[in-house]
């Protein structure tokens, strides 16, 4: 009963920490039914290739083998006799070895499970609790392994039994066959075969390997108080976050909170300054300075101009030229009206400019109005 509880208090999707977690522990997206069809269709695919080659290989070996002159007797040499033979048959045999391996590496690698985990093979006590066996032999995957064992049976069955009853004529007349001919006609049902029987693996596979990815989401849903810890983890709790924020806020005047929330764009440099700017042709003659700081009063504007949505954009010398030739309340210098005219008809106008994905504007400030951190003034 608690385990079924938890299951439906389990309603989050996933994190990405959640599932990086769970791939360091080897709990990765896995199917053994596509590395079987893998290898299957890659010794499919090398009996057809690859196949003609090694037969005739192994019938030049025998020819070989069991052929021997005067000079075989009298000048012995069993090494040399050995690579003739079996040298040229190795070389298939290493591209079947090679072809297989690539597809046993080629399952995990379109899964995206490639790669060493450390925790796959760190011992797990629970392995080794009886009840838990018994749990997983009679619970739901056993019984999800016992209907993929029997699906295979079933598919892999009938395609046999589809297979021998349509060459039934051909089997029944081998033994009228010359040996040549009647080895051919063998050969050629049985690369048929393992190509048919390779494809019904990849249909099983292609069943599989979605009913894998259900069932590893399954196994790591979240519950909210989950969700929650993890963020308390990641990014500090919220409470701490927003005791931050409101010890940031309480540097600001109530006036000068007003003015950040009225303001049209907020220029940073990027967190160490921060000036904020407003220009209403109603009533502002040039654009205004209605609030701007430095380290901890600055963080104190981006936060609360993120929390009204107000634009924050990144000018480093433009915000520190604004900082230290204008204070609150003031306009700006009117040799960075041209600047900062620019920006503003950017902001004017975002919506349609991140639709169309325009970013913002290069300015030029003017060298008389260069800054350092210090507010010493440097010509470039």
């Amino acid at each position: 009963m608690a385990e079924g509880a938890d299951r439906d208090q389990r309603t989050e999707a996933p994190t990405q920490k959640r599932r990086a977690d769970a791939a360091r522990k080897g709990d990765v997206l896995q199917s053994r039914e596509l590395g079987t069809a893998l290898v299957m269709l890659g010794g499919a695919a090398w009996l057809v290739f690859a196949g003609p080659w090694f037969i005739h290989e192994c019938s030049r070996l025998l020819t070989i083998g069991l052929s021997f002159d005067n000079r075989d007797v009298t000048v012995f040499d069993p090494a040399t006799l050995t690579t003739r033979l079996v040298g040229t048959t190795l070389i298939p045999l290493a591209l079947l070895f090679g072809v297989t391996m690539l597809a046993a590496v080629g399952a995990p690698a379109m899964l995206g499970s490639l790669g060493f985990r450390s925790g796959a093979i760190a011992f797990k006590g629970d392995r080794l609790n009886p009840i838990s066996g018994f749990g997983r032999i009679f619970g739901l995957n056993g019984l999800v392994e016992l209907g993929k064992a029997l699906a295979k049976a079933a598919v892999l069955g009938l395609l046999g039994y589809w297979l021998v009853s349509h060459d039934m004529r051909h089997i029944m007349g081998l033994g009228a066959q010359d040996m040549r001919e009647a080895a051919s006609t063998l050969g050629h049902m049985m690369v048929k075969a393992v190509l048919w029987l390779a494809l019904g693996l990849a249909l099983i596979a292609g069943i599989d390997v979605p009913v894998q990815i259900i069932r590893r989401n399954g196994r790591l849903r979240m519950t909210r108080q989950e969700i929650k810890e993890e963020m308390r983890q990641t990014e500090g709790a919220p409470e701490l976050k927003q005791a931050i924020r409101q010890k940031q806020q309480s540097l600001l005047t109530g006036s000068a909170r007003k003015a950040v929330t009225e303001a049209n764009v907020i220029l940073t440099n990027p967190t160490h300054f921060a000036v904020a700017l407003r220009y209403d042709p109603k009533k502002d003659f040039a654009p205004m300075v209605v609030a701007r700081g430095r380290g901890e009063t600055a963080l104190a504007i981006r936060s609360l101009a993120a929390e009204n949505n107000v634009p924050i954009l990144e000018y480093p010398q433009l915000a520190r030229a604004i900082y230290f030739t204008a204070r609150a309340g003031q306009t700006i210098a009117e040799d960075l009206y041209v600047a900062v005219a620019t920006i503003l008809a950017f902001v004017f106008n975002i919506d349609r400019a991140m639709a169309e994905g325009i970013s913002p504007p290069l300015v030029e400030v003017p060298s008389e109005k260069h800054f350092d951190e210090n507010g010493v003034r440097h010509a470039t």
